[in-house]
């Protein structure tokens, strides 16, 4: 099977190499220096030339708060390239599997994770055009898994666990939202259920949206305690606080944990414990930070 990956150098692509590098699929990474995918014409050619059987889509304009003046590229990202992908795999008879976010809802004061079939109500133009680009995959017709996933890190690229490793290092003492709750998901656990689903073919017949993210329920601050905790930074002293604290253009959900049931009874794959998964992630860091010190 041929299998087009696109954001390939962000943090699911790169973990989606790891997962695949033994595969005996034939797997395209791309990023924006290969593949424009806001251009209908490239990616129609790219699909073609290549016999794509299956499209990943891991591209995405994830920077909530400047989306909030960035309203047109994140449009283009989000929504307009989806559409390009979906319309893509239409005319080729090629699956989409694409990645979302926990971010479509938060409007509404939940109070009980957030299902699938439940409606989208985004607090901001990041959580609005991802919602946009869902709507493009449906108005498509093409054969698509859409996956939602929440507060995702990894040792790749920028993420809220690097910058919390540093701050907790360097800072005598860090205020962190505690009004905020959600999942942490380690990117690589996404991956290799990805991979999974693919390698054992399980996407025909399970169209649809699921939501997958760690199992566990924690605010921005927990996270941020633990991260401190697992990484032996003790000097720091984490403070709680609300989010009016930080005074931000964008309104983030205070609220937007998923449910994950419809994902395990679909895919009877097992989903790691949040504290786990960030175990080894901060493992991981810390032995490619002694590698990459000894090498230097």
């Amino acid at each position: 099977m041929n299998i087009l990956i696109t954001g390939a150098n962000g943090q699911l692509g790169n973990c989606i190499r790891n997962a695949a590098k033994n595969s005996s699929d034939h797997y395209i990474f791309t990023d924006v220096a290969e593949l424009d995918i806001t251009n209908p014409e490239t990616v129609s050619k790219m699909v073609k030339d290549n016999d794509v059987n299956l499209i990943v889509n891991c591209a995405a304009y994830t920077n909530v708060d400047k989306a909030e003046d960035d309203v047109e590229f994140a449009e283009l990202l989000n929504a307009t390239a989806v559409r390009n992908l979906a319309e893509a795999a239409c005319d080729k008879g090629a699956t989409l599997i694409h990645i979302s976010t926990d971010y479509v809802f938060g409007k509404e004061p939940y109070n009980v994770p957030c299902r699938e079939d439940q409606e989208g109500t985004p607090t901001g133009v990041y959580g609005l055009t991802k919602l946009h680009g869902e709507q493009a995959i449906a108005d498509s017709g093409c054969k698509a898994l859409i996956f939602r996933t929440a507060w995702l890190y990894s040792e790749y690229g920028k993420n809220f666990v690097k910058t919390m490793l540093n701050l907790t290092s360097t800072k005598p003492e860090l205020k962190v939202v505690f009004d905020q709750t959600g999942t942490p998901t380690y990117a690589q656990d996404l991956a290799d259920a990805l991979f999974h689903i693919i390698e054992n073919r399980k996407m025909d017949g399970n169209e649809g949206v699921y939501h997958y993210s760690n199992e566990g329920v924690c605010s921005w601050y927990d996270f941020t305690k633990m991260i401190a905790e697992y990484a032996g930074n003790t000097g720091c002293d984490i403070q709680p606080c609300h989010s009016d604290e930080f005074p931000s253009k964008v309104k983030r959900p205070s609220y937007s944990v998923l449910d994950k049931t419809k994902f395990k009874q679909t895919f009877g794959i097992p989903v790691p414990y949040w504290t786990n998964s960030l175990k080894t992630c901060i493992s991981n860091l810390s032995h490619n930070s002694k590698l990459t010190t000894h090498n230097s």
